[in-house]
């Protein structure tokens, strides 16, 4: 007969203040973590804690371990599982929820913003549809590394506080071994929390929910007349901005579902995710995502795919006359890919080195940009270092950045276009233009990384840690994450690209 393990004494290393839990009954389930054998602390995000204001300094490890591995529940945790349903490659499914994680409650961290602490991997629970809620210490490393990795990128994410091994095994293609995530969010409310309740004709539900994230999320609407018309355009505008970003650093999330979009505008679930290498518009790294749906250059149109369906379930709330409702919502949804157009713009131009320009360089310096990116489509070249040794370009050194190509002359043409617009942008009289040159450069150099989570450095920390249980490579490919815009030699392995075998093959899973 299976050993039981009771949960342990509360402690209180937070101040919860569980504003969803009080005040959206009906849409969760309450639900404790499972009780695991043997917790270990593998990974506590110290300055994450002490952003959030936790008092942990009072606890010791095993202590600290039972914390993050869900035996010991925190004094003022109002443990639930959020109820909200999805668009799965497509597919509308009513009903999924958190299946194996919980919200245990919302603290207000030290600049006064409301931010949940969530488990992921901490036990089945109503919404678990068969799955057995457990989580392997491998994706859980994921989700610190490539979450911080985003961080340091100054791009909007979820963060990992903390990864607690449990002591039992976990089944899927092999046995692994288990582990529990701590992730902070500014919320977990996603588009899918909006179709559960909208799915089933529920609009004061509906209602109810929207007010909440205006309250949360824009607060400055709450008084605004056609408030939730403007909830929808600051959706719209925030993903717009993430899905940019995802794009200037060749990040591919992998699994774009309606449930997987929040209202924060937070990059959420680090599952089947990955960083491009050389450049490919049609890259897919997801080993279930057979069609391509969630390739890279079709994030922004699935973005505005998926903001269409919140769309759909805002439409009763935005007039009494359904036709002028639909207009309204449509307009935004309509405006959504030329939002998303002004924010790569400003990224690239960032990245090229120039100013931000006049409307009336809007078209040249897309043609600039996108005849760069088809450059490096090809000639296979790495994306991130491309973009890199520009830099070095700006500062006069060429030699680099030919390099990187099979044909050093290939960039001859694009360069002479893209030395003549920085030309174009006024110089310092004083400095001259050698002087700008390295300004620009260092500029760049601020914008474009030298170091990505490579996906063969992902996962080789996370075989070593999954398999030997050795936490070294983990811990310094999270060390070089942290500082993606440096040079240095110890930083050298973790900015080369993999071999092209290795990245012709490379298959990413969801970790469920």
């Amino acid at each position: 007969m299976a050993k039981t393990y009771e949960p342990m004494a509360a402690v209180a290393p937070f101040r919860f203040d569980n504003s969803f839990a009080r005040e959206l009954e009906g849409f969760y389930v309450p639900q404790r973590s499972a009780v695991v054998r043997a917790p270990r602390l593998l990974f506590l995000n110290d300055s994450l804690a002490e952003e959030l204001g936790l008092d942990l300094a009072s606890l010791d490890a095993a202590a600290r371990a039972a914390v993050f591995a869900g035996n010991t529940l925190p004094e003022g945790a109002e443990p639930l599982a959020q109820a909200y349903a999805g668009h799965q490659f497509g597919g509308f499914s009513p009903r999924l929820g958190d299946g194996r994680a919980l919200l245990l409650g919302e603290v207000i961290d030290r600049r006064g913003r409301r931010r949940d602490i969530a488990f992921k991997g901490s036990g089945r629970t109503a919404f678990a549809r068969g799955g057995d809620g457990k989580a392997a210490v491998g994706p859980m490393l994921r989700e610190v590394l490539v979450g911080e990795a985003m961080h340091a990128l100054g791009i909007p994410t979820t963060r990992a506080l903390a990864v607690a091994a449990t002591g039992e095994q976990v089944y899927r293609e092999r046995v692994l071994p288990g582990a529990v995530l701590t992730r902070v969010a500014a919320s977990h409310i996603r588009v899918g929390t909006f179709e559960f309740h909208a799915s089933r004709g529920d609009v004061e539900r509906v209602r109810k929910l929207a007010e909440y994230t205006i309250a949360r999320h824009d607060p400055a609407l709450v008084t605004a007349p056609q408030r939730f018309l403007a909830l929808l355009r600051n959706v719209a505008e925030r993903q717009a901005a993430l899905v940019a970003q995802w794009m200037n650093v060749g990040f591919i999330h992998g699994v774009m579902n309606t449930d997987n979009m929040t209202l924060s505008g937070e990059t959420i679930d680090y599952g089947p995710c990955a960083f491009m290498e050389a450049y490919d518009p049609a890259a897919v790294f997801s080993s279930i995502d057979h069609r391509g749906r969630y390739a890279y250059a079709n994030q922004p149109d699935i973005a505005c795919w998926n903001l269409a369906r919140l769309a759909e379930t805002l439409v009763p709330l935005l007039s009494d006359d359904p036709e002028q409702a639909v207009a309204m919502a449509t307009e935004v949804i309509v405006a959504f890919p030329a939002q998303y157009r002004r924010h790569v713009l400003r990224g690239q131009r960032s990245k090229l080195g120039l100013g931000r320009g006049e409307p009336d360089d809007d078209g040249a310096d897309a043609s600039l940009a996108e005849d760069w990116l088809t450059l490096l489509h090809a000639e296979r070249v790495d994306f991130t270092l491309a973009w890199r040794r520009l830099a070095d370009a700006a500062a006069g050194d060429e030699a680099p950045l030919r390099a990187l190509f099979a044909d050093a002359r290939a960039p001859d043409g694009w360069l002479a276009r893209w030395r003549a617009r920085c030309a174009s942008e006024s110089v310092s009289a004083q400095h001259g233009g050698a002087i700008a040159g390295r300004e620009r450069a260092r500029a760049m150099r601020r914008v474009n990384p030298n170091v990505i989570a490579r996906n063969h450095r992902v996962e080789e920390a996370l075989a070593a840690a999954s398999d030997q249980g050795d936490l070294a490579p983990f811990q310094r490919l999270l060390a070089a994450l942290r500082q993606p815009y440096d040079e240095a030699p110890e930083l050298a392995p973790y900015a080369q690209p993999a071999p092209a075998e290795v990245t012709a093959g490379y298959r990413t899973y969801c970790g469920t």
